[in-house]
């Protein structure tokens, strides 16, 4: 399962693709959610642009999302601090 809910907030396990020509939500890749940004994997860019391009699909300030593991691969698992709304793209069902 490519999400769990914990006590209101959201873990989410990620593929991120970096240095896409957009910033999106793709679906299911395996057993992670596909995100693709426009930033590349330099010095931190793409994690952070990852933490702001979620804070503004799931409706919360960018201090609410943090990057929980894989800090600098592809995969990674990330904590969203109760969500206002979830992508439909996102394939999540309602805490």
């Amino acid at each position: 399962m490519h999400y769990r809910w914990s006590d209101g907030n959201l873990v989410l396990r990620c593929h991120v693709q970096p240095k896409s020509s957009r910033d999106e939500i793709v679906g299911l890749h395996d057993d992670r959610l596909k995100v693709r940004i426009t930033a590349p994997p330099v010095e931190g860019k793409a994690n952070r642009h990852l933490v702001a391009f979620l804070a503004r699909a799931f409706g919360v300030s960018r201090s609410a999302v943090s990057i929980v593991e894989g800090d600098s691969g592809r995969r990674k698992v990330v904590s969203i601090r109760t969500p206002t709304r979830v992508p439909d793209e996102a394939q999540i069902a309602p805490a």
